[in-house]
């Protein structure tokens, strides 16, 4: 029996890093779909009770408006969710599952558009054979949707907390004295951005030298624009350092307190 544990979409980035990301399998991809099935059929019959009145006195005119709602709501749904929302419906958010470029590239519009609107095709001749054969039948487990637009369905990792015995840790952190501003970064990068700069840490010594001095200065100037450090304690440092400072921070928790305040006597 096929188990999707077992696939995984390997991307290798110019830079010379691998990264691999766990492949959504048929059950739960399914079970996405029909809880968005589910809220698309809610949706529908809410707005049927809106406009029963008017099908009422002009029962042609209200069936047409009926027909051309629910034509959208089939394919808008899924096309300005997976766009707008970081590739994802809500069927795909509750069982943490996106759509992601198969070439490790920013998810364009006209993919998802290509996608939803061959999803009838890969729902013939009945409860989705045709998407699931094309789905078994590959190594990405993608349904002809998939492949026409050229993306992949994956799961969504948790981040863990990395283990600081590792050589991640610096032995002195200048920005862990900046408690404010620690606080603000940890607010304002996204997990994932956290867990790539942790993992470009741990490769660091796969890495081609050139490589290495891009990957870091890319990531090094996008947490500087995050959050703006003083300079004098950031400017010494290289950018490989001040990525591996930022994980620190980003991965521990303040350990230092502000002292207590005790009242004055008389």
């Amino acid at each position: 029996m096929m188990s999707a544990a077992n696939y995984k979409l390997e991307i290798r980035l110019p830079e010379g890093v691998l990264f691999s990301l766990p492949l959504g399998g048929p059950v739960s991809r399914c079970l996405a779909f029909l809880t968005d099935i589910c809220i698309i059929s809610a949706v529908s019959t809410a707005f049927e009770h809106l406009v029963a009145p008017l099908k009422s006195f002009q029962e042609d005119f209200g069936a047409g408006i009926l027909i051309v709602f629910y034509l959208a709501a089939w394919l808008l749904y899924g096309i300005l969710c997976e766009y707008c929302w970081n590739g994802q419906t809500i069927g795909k958010w509750l069982l943490g599952l996106r759509v992601v470029d198969a070439a490790g590239l920013e998810l364009q519009f006209y993919q998802v558009a290509i996608r939803n609107l061959i999803r009838s095709l890969d729902l013939l001749p009945l409860f989705g054979l045709v998407g699931g054969i094309t789905m078994l039948c590959n190594r990405r487990l993608q349904r002809l949707g998939d492949l026409a637009a050229g993306t992949v369905v994956v799961r969504n990792r948790r981040p863990t907390t990395p283990n600081f015995n590792t050589p991640v840790k610096s032995r002195y952190n200048s920005l862990l004295q900046h408690q404010v501003l620690c606080a603000r970064l940890r607010q304002r990068v996204p997990a994932q951005a956290a867990a790539v700069a942790f993992e470009a840490l741990m490769r660091r010594d796969q890495l081609e030298d050139r490589a290495r001095v891009l990957v870091f200065d890319e990531l090094s100037a996008y947490f500087r624009a995050q959050v703006e450090f003083p300079l004098e304690d950031v400017d010494p440092l290289s950018s490989e350092q001040y990525v591996r400072n930022v994980v620190e921070v980003l991965y521990s928790q303040v350990r230092t307190r502000a002292p207590r305040m005790i009242p004055a006597t008389n």
